[in-house]
């Protein structure tokens, strides 16, 4: 039978380290690649098409929450299972929105990363007890699947990769030669972003950033 091929993506070697021997303990698995930011584990998944992505919520270039829309986009196939410190409301709305399946806090993973990854596998979802309380009381409140509407909600993919370059103190042009698209455009997604959420500086945008997660210190 062949092994369950996995990506691990999370922007720390240390701990890129301990998720892959947790993971490649079991013996019908394989970690076949790493990945050290959101966009070259897109990369990688396109190139290598793993059964299971292991991915941090919070990484350079590109976040894990537009990583896993892109990835999932491009390889239906392939089940993601989300890393996080955070469980607010506000994520977990946001990670049941990008199809994900999985959902473990980073304090849980020893515990409960195996038994995620073998959830995902198999097509059902798996979220680390603290979550699945806040998304079960999500639904008897009547709150449906927690599925908020907010500012951050609302904003496209392509303008959440933006405000998350730039919040990392890319130029326009820096943008626009990330994202393969002219230095116009990216400052009409850039005028467009500040117009819709309000914004008028460069450390207006950057505490956006920081407040809905989009980078972190």
């Amino acid at each position: 039978m062949p092994k369950l091929r996995i990506v691990i993506a999370d922007d720390h070697e240390l701990i890129r380290r301990g998720l892959r021997s947790i993971l490649q303990a079991e013996p019908d698995w394989e970690v076949v690649a790493e990945a050290s930011d959101g966009r070259e584990a897109v990369r990688k998944v396109e190139e290598l098409k793993p059964d299971v992505v292991v991915i941090d919520l919070s990484m350079p270039e590109l976040n894990g929450l537009t990583a896993t829309k892109q990835i999932l986009q491009t390889r239906p196939k392939t089940e993601v299972v989300l890393l996080t410190m955070h469980h607010s409301e506000q994520t977990i709305s946001e990670v049941l929105q990008t199809g994900a399946r999985g959902y473990v806090l980073k304090s849980d993973a020893g515990r409960d990363l195996v038994t995620a990854v073998r959830a995902v596998s198999n097509h059902t979802s798996y979220f680390t007890p603290q979550v699945a309380d806040l998304v079960l009381r999500g639904y008897l409140n009547g709150n449906g699947p927690m599925q908020s509407v907010s500012q951050k909600a609302r904003l496209t993919p392509r303008e959440r990769e933006i405000i998350q370059l730039l919040a990392e103190g890319k130029t326009n042009k820096e943008v626009a030669t990330i994202l393969f698209i002219s230095t116009k455009t990216a400052e009409a997604h850039r005028v467009n972003i500040n117009r819709k959420l309000g914004l008028h500086s460069v450390s207006d945008l950057v505490r956006y950033a920081l407040r809905n997660g989009i980078v972190t210190i």
